[in-house]
């Protein structure tokens, strides 16, 4: 019998797993002194669904400093089934094109995504605290091997 390659697949449950960001969070992050931008205190506002039959994560954040918007994120998370590593397509206001998206996997409650541009090199660690909650960190390194800190932050649902 012939395998119909034209029917719609199935997500896995490695997509389902990001089914823990969905939802509307608020954070409290720390940013970082860095070439793009100051340091200090930020709020951010986060919503974020399942989307695609299932197939991706879309998520999207407006950073508030000083009672003004001072940066947002869109960003598209999904599981490579052919790779079988997690993907972030990943957009934000400072305008940067990235060449390929950022690439990683699951430890535990830890999902560690990484990306490269001629720009340097990023990391975007998520970790899930609980149901409710969790934090994330964006480094920054130009080898992929020191890295600092760009931005931490913890994320409360909003219910």
């Amino acid at each position: 019998m012939t395998q119909d390659h034209l029917a719609a697949s199935s997500p896995l449950a490695e997509h389902a797993r990001l089914a823990a960001f969905a939802g509307e969070w608020n954070g409290e992050e720390v940013v970082f002194p860095s070439r793009w931008m100051e340091g200090g205190p930020a709020t951010s506002h986060i919503v974020a669904r399942m989307d695609l039959n299932g197939f991706y994560l879309i998520q999207d954040t407006v950073q508030t400093r000083n009672g003004k918007q001072s940066f947002a994120t869109h960003g598209i998370f999904t599981y490579d089934r052919d790779d079988r590593t997690y993907k972030l397509f990943w957009h934000d206001s400072l305008g940067y094109t990235p060449p390929s998206p950022a690439s990683g996997g699951w430890v535990g409650k830890t999902l560690t995504l990484v990306r490269g541009s001629l720009r340097g090199n990023a990391r975007h660690v998520y970790e899930i605290i609980d149901d409710n909650s969790y934090s994330l960190k964006i480094q920054f390194s130009p080898d992929a091997e020191g890295w600092a800190d760009v931005l931490t932050g913890v994320y409360r649902r909003v219910h």
